[in-house]
């Protein structure tokens, strides 16, 4: 769950690791540019109607981002487990919302990632994974 909620990080521009050193840095930099460009293209498919919704947003697309992001998380949580177990279980039982899940291949009847992880600020997570070690 920490890798898919990574991601999400970084797809909406909230990552907030610098990097280990310059080309950690820069590979950085690189794939921000990249996404912008990408959330650009988007933007630009967009009827007038839907693109005015995002008036104000910046060339960091944050605000499409974060809608991009809602919408496909379900997508990408089934990408990270596609090749599990069909016996594979989360760690949990239960969905965000106390809801129990199907845990069958990692996800809940619905087919929602059976996490809300993704939505958790990232350095609250990592006080998770420090205390653990």
């Amino acid at each position: 769950a920490r890798s898919f909620a990574d991601i999400g990080d970084i797809i909406r521009g909230k990552d907030l690791f610098i990097g280990y050193n310059q080309k950690d840095r820069n590979e950085k930099k690189q794939l921000q540019e990249n996404l912008k460009k990408i959330f650009r293209k988007i933007h630009e498919g967009l009827t007038t109607e839907k693109r005015s919704h995002y008036n104000g947003d910046g060339d960091n697309y944050y605000k499409l981002r974060e809608d991009w992001w809602y919408a496909n998380r379900k997508e990408v949580w089934k990408a990270i487990t596609c090749d599990a177990s069909e016996d594979a279980k989360y760690f949990r039982e239960k969905d965000s919302n106390g809801n129990t899940c199907t845990v069958n291949k990692c996800k809940c009847v619905d087919g929602d990632p059976p996490t809300n992880l993704d939505y958790v600020p990232q350095y609250l997570r990592w006080f998770e994974e420090w205390a653990e070690d």
